[in-house]
């Protein structure tokens, strides 16, 4: 099963996704997909994991989520906004390539046989609309890559507020 939850910033996605890997699993993996960018996202990512418990099994994977081995598990993928962003600034902005090897390693990742996934995405192009052209260009590979995932997820899920709106 293929679970992609998505809603705008602090909308309770994250908390969502997890109670649901846990109702799913004992031990489920959580993906993390942000890059260490400075100390103050360092802080952030130590501070994430300290609030998950001994239940979790924590992998960093910044691109190359298809390397990992999800058959027979449960894994939580957070999130799609941060991973995209690797291969944006990898590609140098290039939204058709970036968009190509994301769509190539969620169709691998799919693949796994007996496993649950569960991806975090945010509604960026919901909010305020993005200042400059390379923030613009982001949030459109934003919206194709969740229209895929959502087109190939058995459920999605839309956060609001703290309240799940299941869309499919």
């Amino acid at each position: 099963m293929i679970y992609l939850i998505t809603g705008g910033e602090r909308s309770g996605k994250s908390g969502y996704a997890q109670k649901l890997a846990l109702e799913l699993s004992d031990s489920p993996l959580y993906v993390a997909t942000a890059r260490k960018w400075d100390a103050d996202f360092q802080n952030r990512i130590d501070r994430h994991q300290q609030e998950r418990d001994e239940h979790w099994t924590n992998i960093e994977k910044e691109k190359y989520l298809s390397e990992i081995d999800f058959s027979g598990k449960t894994a939580l993928i957070d999130c799609v906004t941060l991973w995209l962003t690797n291969f944006f600034i990898d590609t140098k902005n290039d939204v058709e390539l970036s968009l190509e090897e994301a769509k190539k390693e969620f169709l691998a990742i799919a693949k796994h046989e007996n496993a649950n996934i569960i991806i975090v995405t945010n509604e960026i192009g919901m909010g305020v609309h993005a200042e400059t052209h390379i923030g613009r260009k982001f949030v459109e590979l934003q919206g194709w890559m969740n229209q895929f995932l959502a087109a190939n997820s058995d459920q999605v899920v839309l956060m609001v507020s703290g309240i799940p709106v299941k869309i499919k």
